[in-house]
């Protein structure tokens, strides 16, 4: 098998057909094996059906239907996980990753065999302002505070050698931030720019809130310098507070109570970091799996 397409799918009934007649059209007339894998994420729709409507098509195809809402990092690593092809493609329904630049992947892994992972990057940005700022300040947070490597810009949508994904899928850690384990594995990944479509149907499925959250967790998932939060600010409080109780002696005044206030704040501020990092380590000793499979469906 040269080629698996991954698509993680939450309530994405509109745009399952024309993805699928999208990569038909794309990939019929090549002379290679390729596969499709679905992974049905707890969506709420009809999602499901759709894809089961598929099964009788020309195409391979393998459905992985989880038992509810996992997410879009547990759906990815079950796509990867059964995907059996010798280079395999995360990709996402909406068609705004459109299946021909898979095409200009392959062609540079055919070509490069130095290069392990062909990335692509949104060569300009359709959205909201403030989302685009609060991409850009992620990407400037993260690399000033890791030790892995993010690229700006950088999707999920990528095509990956089989070696690299035999890595990735190694790493069983429960909360998974798929960006930063890509470049955490290393090997050699090229990027490349790519124009957005417009969706088939449906709208974004990420929220304002649900990118910081998911923010947070990339920071989270890839340094533990907050954890050093409290020290440092700790050390900076006992430098301020000399001068503050030295004056609050000659002048027999009292220390402001906005002042405590702040410290006070700031204290419950990293006692925060650390109930984040503890509750994490806390789920993580759990073992529990990173997703389950109420169905599993294959027409090979």
């Amino acid at each position: 098998m040269k080629l698996s397409l991954v698509v993680p799918c939450y309530n994405e009934e509109g745009n399952i057909a024309p993805f699928y007649k999208a990569v038909a059209d794309t990939f019929d007339g090549h002379d290679f094996e390729y596969e499709i894998v679905f992974v049905n994420d707890g969506s709420t729709d009809n999602t499901l059906q759709v894809l089961k409507k598929l099964i009788t098509g020309p195409v391979a195809i393998k459905i992985i239907s989880f038992s509810r809402n996992f997410g879009k990092e547990a759906a990815m690593l079950a796509g990867l996980e059964n995907a059996d092809g010798e280079y395999v493609t995360v990709i996402d329904a909406d068609l705004q990753q459109h299946p021909s630049v898979v095409l200009d992947m392959i062609e540079k892994l055919d070509v490069n065999p130095e290069i392990d992972c062909v990335a692509a990057y949104q060569d300009k940005r359709d959205e909201d302002a403030k989302i685009s700022f609060f991409k850009d300040t992620f990407y400037k947070v993260v690399n000033l505070i890791t030790d892995t490597e993010f690229f700006s810009g950088a999707s999920d949508f990528r095509t990956f050698r089989r070696p690299m994904v035999d890595s990735i899928v190694g790493m069983k850690e429960y909360f998974r931030f798929s960006k930063g384990i890509f470049s955490w594995v290393g090997y050699n990944t090229e990027y490349i720019p790519y124009t957005v479509s417009e969706r088939a149907s449906g709208e974004s499925k990420w929220s304002f809130v649900k990118l910081l959250k998911y923010a947070v967790d990339g920071i989270e998932s890839f340094t533990v310098r907050p954890l050093r939060i409290p020290l440092w600010l700790g050390i900076l409080f006992i430098i301020i507070s000399l001068p503050l109780f030295i004056v609050a002696l000659a002048t027999g005044k009292n220390i402001s109570v906005s002042v405590i206030y702040f410290v006070g704040g700031t204290i419950l501020a990293c006692m925060g970091v650390l109930g984040e990092y503890l509750a994490k380590t806390y789920m993580q000793g759990k073992n529990r799996p990173v997703y389950i499979i109420k169905e599993n469906i294959s027409n090979r």
